[in-house]
């Protein structure tokens, strides 16, 4: 059987405009392999023994983006590893568990953030693998900031879920992943969604993208 070519569909908007939650249920529902940048950056910081690791802990706390180079290898290392253990197993009874079939479709959430990003993607994934779309989802300040904040407060976990980090995540999404995201709508390929209502009624919106 030849070798899955990973379809992907970028996912980006700003902190807390609800990404992972919505990652969450397009994989439940369609059967795609969501990879999300932030947590294999986080992943591989506190991974023992990682070269990256202290690297990679600066940029999170100052609120700054990680050298594309070490993203794009990770992300690069996720796809080839899902889609290896479906090539493995296409034969037997894994796809059959009554959970969608996995056809190589990958969520990549939180990336390309700027325009380094996006370079470095180009010159590292060219022609391996299939861009569908981008997913934005589109949410005003004051409730990333809300959310965010409620977030750290319940007890996320996350180093960067506090008042100034959020301020400065906020000000390098607002410089540069707006106008990734303005690259992508050029090519007619950004499908925006209004994230500041409830989790369902964006879930809503979101499903028909992906039944068409």
């Amino acid at each position: 059987m030849a070798a899955l070519k990973p379809k992907v569909v970028f996912v980006l908007g700003p902190p807390g405009s609800g990404k992972g939650t919505q990652c969450s249920n397009i994989v439940k529902e369609f059967g795609y392999v969501h990879l999300s940048a932030g947590d294999l950056l986080r992943e591989e910081m506190s991974a023992e023994g990682s070269e990256y690791g202290q690297l990679i802990s600066n940029h999170i706390k100052n609120g700054t983006i990680v050298p594309v180079e070490i993203t794009c290898s990770l992300l690069d290392k996720a796809m080839v590893k899902h889609c290896s253990q479906v090539n493995g197993t296409v034969a037997g009874d894994a796809l059959n568990s009554g959970k969608p079939k996995f056809e190589g479709n990958f969520l990549i959430d939180g990336f390309p953030r700027n325009e380094n990003n996006l370079e470095g993607w180009k010159k590292a994934m060219i022609g391996k693998v299939e861009e569908r779309f981008m997913l934005f989802f589109d949410c005003p300040q004051e409730i990333s900031l809300e959310r965010c904040l409620k977030r750290g407060q319940a007890g996320s976990g996350r180093s960067d879920d506090n008042e100034e980090s959020l301020k400065k995540r906020l000000v390098t999404y607002y410089n540069d992943t707006l106008p990734i995201i303005k690259y992508y709508d050029s090519l007619g390929l950004v499908r925006r969604i209004n994230a500041s209502p409830s989790a369902d009624e964006v879930y809503s919106e979101v499903r028909k993208l992906f039944l068409n």
